[in-house]
């Protein structure tokens, strides 16, 4: 089973609801780029050539910009689905005449769905099952046992000389994290619903809840149950998320943008002058 490396790390956003108490986040090993994982692919009983392979993955890269710019979606089977949303400014145009692509729409996002189908289904709790987690201080410390081990021998004057390098290495990897906490920014997420249906926002399996804190990039999922015969609509900062629907509950997910966000949820049949209440993720 493949092993996520993960850190633990405290929140240090004083505005946040969040603040002081602790999360895991993955600590990275290594960034792969095109040519790396041409390489990863080709020696794992590959018939092609390196070369052959990222010539492929080139051509792949640019067929999904090109895809993408058509208005299409570009589903990977076993993998996912690629597909891109716009982000409109704050606060919309007055009417649908008075709409102008130039002043109104601000960015176009490529965004990624996991596939869910039951034979190869990636989404977040499935994908979580896949995993074996280690934390980083564990690796880290079998590294300094290690390294250490040979001094073991070496009388009190030894250990104590060991026991001193410890705690300043631990000293500096404590301030190193640190610097690495302070440096996180979290993006309040104010959560609407209109609508009879019942709806849930969740982030890691966790509620979320109107004006929480969330880092960019964090992937939020939704899960929709509408009013009979209605279909369902949400939207993150003006643009529309993908529902895909399963036994009459619809469910999305989209990664945080980097700035405060609103995610407006419609269950269906409109609920009169709801549109801004906070969402009740306990339906």
């Amino acid at each position: 089973m493949a092993k996520i490396i993960y850190e633990v790390y405290q929140n240090q956003n004083t505005h946040s609801t969040a603040f002081g108490k602790f999360y895991a986040r993955v600590k990275y090993l290594e960034n792969l780029n095109t040519r790396k994982l041409s390489n990863h692919i080709a020696e794992h009983g590959s018939i092609y050539t390196p070369d052959v392979v990222y010539g492929v993955m080139e051509k792949f890269r640019s067929c999904l910009l090109e895809m993408l710019l058509e208005s299409k979606r570009v589903k990977i089977e076993g993998l996912g689905t690629f597909y891109a949303t716009i982000e409109c400014s704050k606060g919309g145009a007055v009417s649908k005449d008075k709409f102008n692509v130039q002043k109104n729409i601000e960015g176009l996002h490529i965004r990624f769905l996991p596939e869910q189908e039951q034979e190869t289904n990636i989404s977040s709790r499935q994908f979580l099952k896949q995993a074996e987690f280690v934390n980083v201080d564990s690796l880290l410390k079998k590294e300094e046992e290690t390294q250490n081990g040979g001094d073991s021998t070496g009388g009190n004057n030894s250990g104590s000389g060991t026991n001193s390098g410890s705690e300043n290495q631990g000293g500096s990897q404590g301030e190193n994290g640190q610097n690495q906490q302070n440096q996180t920014t979290d993006y309040a997420l104010t959560i609407s619903k209109s609508g009879t249906g019942s709806a849930s926002v969740t982030h890691n399996g966790n509620a979320v809840a109107s004006g929480s804190n969330l880092s960019e990039d964090d992937e939020v999922e939704i899960s929709i149950t509408p009013a009979e015969g209605q279909t369902p609509t949400a939207t993150i900062n003006g643009s529309s998320i993908e529902l895909t629907e399963d036994g009459g509950v619809y469910s999305g997910s989209f990664a945080m943008p980097g700035q405060a966000s609103t995610l407006v949820i419609n269950t269906g049949t409109s609920g009169g002058d709801d549109d801004h209440n906070p969402i009740d993720t306990g339906n």
